[in-house]
């Protein structure tokens, strides 16, 4: 890496407010707010409002979509286009 081009790196800590946990990991992000670690340091802490702890691809709570299903409704609906028919 070529010297004082990259931004400072250091040690954040992430808080994901859906699922209540918080990650340690660094970060070029600042923030005014800190946090006092379980390691007895403060860092950095910067609330998120999803994760990997609460997102829903991660947790397996994801829906699986019918896309030929939507594909029949909005035909249903909204009738084939005159490009489509022609």
């Amino acid at each position: 890496m070529k010297a004082r081009i990259h931004p400072a790196s250091r040690l954040v800590v992430f808080r994901d407010r859906a699922a209540d946990t918080a990650f340690l990991t660094r970060s070029t992000a600042d923030s005014s707010r800190t946090i006092e670690w379980e390691d007895g340091n403060t860092y950095p802490l910067i609330d998120v409002e999803i994760s990997s702890a609460s997102h829903p691809f991660y947790t397996g709570k994801a829906r699986v979509l019918d896309s030929a299903g939507r594909v029949e409704r909005f035909e249903r609906r909204y009738g084939r286009t005159a490009a489509a028919r022609g």
